[in-house]
């Protein structure tokens, strides 16, 4: 118990709170505590009976106890704790930041789309982002199918189509994670650009990191391109040296994820 104990509070905490949360939700609903009426998103109810859980709620629930709920599970911790010990180390606020403009988006797209339950599209959202800042990790597909991180998110959309699962769900998570990645990652860089993502205040001081500390991200963890369809390697950010000469890029230090076997 102590070494699981242990675990758990080494999980990040912004990963352990979201996972937590929704082990705890969907146990709630098999132990018939709640429905999944009381959960699922509905904006007439939320707007004209003031039932605003569900706006968080329709991220919590990943459906009824089963191997779909596990492999949904095994994804979301593996991506947001990689998300967080990776690119996000040190910056836990502007983790939360992107939950929160991941779920306003896709609350939005959800509206048009009708659907009930938004926890898959966020999953899908922390694997987009993870694979664009991640191109260099080799993929793994049930020991069948060798790829790159950035295709990852359109192997699990051909997999939702095969299956024959609504594709809407990896749609709105791909297209939600594509514009955070370009808002948090492309636009900055871009000469006269800026974030347009800011994290407020409260949230810094949430974490406690509202004093400035001069944390330099890895090298390795830092955003890149992919040149999709290329053989040329993926563009890094470039690093000024001290002697004035050019360095290689150092190889992501990521762990080789793959798909659950």
């Amino acid at each position: 118990m102590n070494a699981l104990r242990q675990f758990y509070l080494e999980i990040p905490v912004v990963t352990r709170a979201y996972t937590t949360v929704c082990v705890l939700t969907t146990l709630a609903v098999h132990l018939d505590l709640v429905s999944p009426l009381q959960l699922y998103f509905n904006p007439t109810l939320i707007v004209h009976k003031f039932q605003i859980w569900r706006l968080a709620t329709t991220f919590l629930y990943f459906g009824t106890i089963g191997i779909s709920f596990f492999f949904n599970m095994v994804f979301t911790y593996r991506y947001c704790r990689m998300l967080e010990d990776g690119s996000f180390r040190g910056r836990s606020s502007d983790f939360v930041m992107m939950f929160i403009f991941g779920g306003v988006l896709m609350t939005f797209f959800g509206i048009f789309v009708n659907l009930l339950f938004l926890g898959q599209a966020f999953t899908l959202m922390l694997v987009y982002v993870w694979s664009r800042r991640n191109p260099l990790v080799p993929m793994n597909f049930f020991g069948v199918l060798n790829f790159q991180a950035p295709y990852l998110p359109w192997v699990l959309l051909c997999c939702s189509m095969i299956l024959g699962n609504t594709v809407w769900v990896d749609v709105i998570g791909m297209g939600v994670g594509h514009i955070y990645y370009v808002l948090e990652d492309v636009y900055p860089t871009l000469s006269n650009g800026y974030r347009l993502i800011k994290t407020p205040y409260f949230l810094k001081r949430l974490f406690n990191e509202h004093i400035e500390r001069n944390f330099q991200t890895a090298a390795e963890d830092r955003p890149g391109g992919f040149p999709w369809g290329g053989e040329g390697q993926p563009l890094l950010p470039e690093e000024n040296a001290d002697d004035g000469q050019d360095e290689e890029p150092a190889n992501p230090a990521a762990p080789a994820a793959a798909a659950p076997q």
